[in-house]
């Protein structure tokens, strides 16, 4: 592929996905590494379950832009590598993972039109609806051992998978999912004066929002669960909610220094601004009258892409001001979310 065939962005996400398949692939277990350097599979005796959800999603993305069979290919391994490494089913502990990987086997699903990969969906889908109950109000708990804790990452992208549910198999009880599980995020976790999504309640046992945590993907899933609802109401008030938080990322989360998100740290933090981005795109992609929205994600990737070195595969730490050093550990997490953002402006320009 070249440049006069699949845009400028188009070339920046392709030298950003063999960066991810050269430095990360593990043909052995049939995952990603970890992190890369990884000597001896350093890092890899944890299985970061929602950070192949998200490698799934990036995989997803390539074979979308290019139809290419090794994203095809790539896809059937990691479906086979990950569900070996849960143990031959696809549910764990976590309401939020499962919501993760469930999003992600549906978009792959529509791609491939793979039969096992909506089966995955299904399992994941009936499994994640347990975790509604009345404690905080409802919601879906984090977590199978705290059933009474409620955040933005268990309900938000909750919201999208049943929405997209809804959208592709006309089930009315995926859609009345979706607007439930929305109304009580926005009630609970969503400040009612300003738009910004508030990361979970009840944490502790005592009621307490934790109004302190402020992290970039709490708001791009929120953009996201109402893009969705816009989507398949066409009512406006969801594109306004989804400007609204929009608007208070770029006030209250970008860097005045550098024009650039934070540096939300290494581990699962690294995934953060990713899948911020990835939802902000959405909402680019649905809404193109609202220019500040694609100046925004081109200014992250301009950002992100200039201090490449354009002789070598790009690597993507957690400030994305700067290019990790030779023999600096860049951790998957980190990794893919740059691949995402670079993705995800492809995806908009090819719009044009």
């Amino acid at each position: 592929m070249n440049q006069t065939t699949t845009g400028l962005w188009g070339v920046r996400a392709d030298r950003a996905q063999q960066a991810l398949d050269q430095q990360f692939w593990n043909e052995s277990i049939l995952m990603y590494d970890i992190q890369t350097p990884c000597e001896n599979g350093e890092g890899n005796d944890i299985f970061h379950y929602w950070w192949m959800a998200h490698a799934v999603d990036t995989l997803v993305d390539g074979l979308v832009r290019t139809g290419e069979d090794h994203y095809v290919r790539r896809l059937g391994q990691l479906y086979d590598g990950l569900l070996r490494r849960n143990g031959g089913v696809w549910p764990n502990e976590l309401y939020d993972d499962m919501e993760w990987m469930a999003l992600a086997w549906l978009r792959a699903y529509q791609a491939t039109s793979e039969p096992r990969y909506l089966q995955a969906v299904r399992v994941l889908w009936e499994d994640i609806q347990t975790g509604w109950n009345d404690a905080m109000g409802g919601g879906i708990a984090w977590q199978k051992s705290q059933l009474d804790y409620k955040n933005t990452p268990a309900n938000a992208p909750a919201v999208i998978l049943a929405a997209r549910l809804y959208r592709s198999f006309g089930n009315e009880e995926d859609l009345a999912w979706a607007q439930r599980i929305y109304d009580w995020q926005r009630a609970y976790l969503v400040d009612p004066d300003t738009g910004f999504v508030w990361d979970g309640m009840n944490r502790t046992g005592d009621g307490t929002i934790d109004k302190d945590w402020e992290f970039t993907y709490c708001q791009g899933v929120f953009i996201g669960a109402s893009v969705e609802l816009y989507r398949l109401s066409g009512q406006p008030s969801y594109l306004e909610e989804a400007m609204r938080t929009f608007r208070m990322v770029k006030s209250r989360l970008v860097q005045l220094a550098s024009g650039l998100l934070p540096d939300e740290g290494n581990g699962d933090a690294g995934l953060f601004k990713g899948i911020l981005m990835r939802y902000v795109a959405e909402l680019s992609l649905e809404a193109a009258e609202y220019q500040e929205v694609t100046r925004f994600l081109t200014a992250q990737a301009e950002g992100v892409w200039t201090v490449q070195d354009e002789a070598e595969l790009p690597l993507f730490g957690t400030e994305w001001a700067k290019r990790p050093l030779p023999g600096d550990v860049v951790q998957l997490s980190s990794q893919l979310s740059g691949t995402m953002l670079l993705e995800m402006m492809s995806a908009i320009h090819s719009r044009n």
